[in-house]
């Protein structure tokens, strides 16, 4: 790994830390998990069981004391079962507040291990190695942590940054391409709500912007990271509220999200925010924020990767039940982050219930 392969992009946070892009990373590991760390839990999902051991015995050469925790693939790791199942194995090896977890996988592999290390002793350091394109522009950055319940996803969570985040790009050589381009549907979020070069990379060449291995590609994914770690680093808590907040991230996501449910996280999360950010996009456009031309490219930029823009119909009484307990809500009041223009976010609260079935209807194929 040379320095010139390597980006590092800055997360002014209460505790700044850098997410790393490049390949060969993980020697940059052992230095990100603290003076006085003895001992290491590698959390990652059973289809990367080999990269995890692979870790491990490198920290173990390193003179760690380092385990390996197997959790289920994709969401069926953020469950409340899985994460006392970490505890467990946290316990039973003695961890204590100078101990760290490295997550190694996508989204839902750090979303778990995140929480699991901000609930241990009230928090011990985490590191997180994505591995897919979603995990790398949107869940391993920005210290949101989080598990699934009956009643939605993410409800049950906690904000705890990483001390780190290594994006080696040479796990995306090996992710199927459907994930890739699910991830995408983050990255192009950025470009709508933010840097609007996002979406130029994508048109100019959109078949280069799903190549792993392209220099497009990587453009794409540290603007992205840029656009989150700028958002994040002045509201980390979701404090700020509005379109100047952290909830600008939050584009497409109350419909997105009751799409998963509704689908028992059967989609996967970028292909829903894909559907979720075209439903707002002509909710936006009903209500009188949002020109036909911008919602028209809402549904050009995504297709053009290949990521979904309709929805079943006659499901509405159950999205819209899901939505209301989306936690973006406020009491009654479904709240929606829609746009006046392309990288000009506003709020929408409360619309009038005829508005959001119309946009459904939208969305149908």
């Amino acid at each position: 790994m040379s320095d010139d392969d390597v980006t590092r992009i800055d997360v002014r946070a209460e505790r700044p830390y850098e997410v790393v892009v490049g390949h060969g990373l993980l020697g940059e590991l052992p230095a990100l998990l603290g003076e006085g760390c003895r001992r290491v839990a590698v959390i990652a999902p059973v289809a990367l069981a080999a990269t995890a051991e692979a870790v491990r015995e490198d920290l173990v050469g390193s003179g760690f004391d380092a385990i390996a925790l197997e959790v289920p693939d994709g969401e069926e790791a953020k469950t409340p079962e899985v994460a006392a199942f970490c505890w467990g194995v946290l316990g039973q090896a003695g961890f204590t507040r100078t101990d760290a977890v490295v997550a190694i996988g996508g989204g839902s592999t750090t979303d778990l291990a995140g929480f699991v290390a901000a609930t241990w002793l009230r928090g011990i350091r985490v590191v997180h190695v994505p591995t897919t394109v979603l995990g790398m522009v949107d869940a391993a950055v920005g210290g949101k942590t989080g598990i699934n319940t009956a009643s939605g996803k993410n409800l049950v969570g906690s904000f705890h940054e990483p001390a780190g985040v290594l994006c080696d790009l040479t796990a995306l050589e090996t992710l199927p391409r459907h994930d890739l381009v699910a991830g995408l549907a983050e990255s192009i979020k950025c470009g709508l709500v933010s840097d609007t070069g996002i979406l130029d990379l994508v048109l100019a060449d959109p078949d280069e912007a799903t190549q792993p291995e392209s220099a497009r590609l990587r453009e794409i994914i540290e603007r992205s990271i840029r656009v989150k770690a700028d958002v994040v680093a002045g509201d980390l808590r979701e404090a700020v509220g509005g379109p100047l907040g952290r909830e600008v991230l939050n584009y497409g996501h109350t419909f997105g999200h009751a799409i998963e449910r509704a689908e028992d996280f059967r989609w996967r999360h970028g292909a829903a925010i894909s559907v979720g950010m075209v439903y707002v996009a002509e909710l936006a456009r009903l209500a009188g924020h949002l020109d036909d031309a911008t919602v028209d490219l809402h549904r050009e930029v995504l297709t053009s990767v290949g990521l979904p823009t309709t929805y079943a119909a006659g499901r509405w009484d159950q999205l819209l039940a899901a939505m209301r307990i989306d936690k973006k809500a406020r009491g009654d009041l479904l709240r929606f982050i829609v746009l006046d223009g392309l990288a000009r976010p506003a709020i929408l609260e409360g619309p009038d219930p005829a508005l959001l079935a119309a946009a459904y209807a939208e969305v149908n194929p």
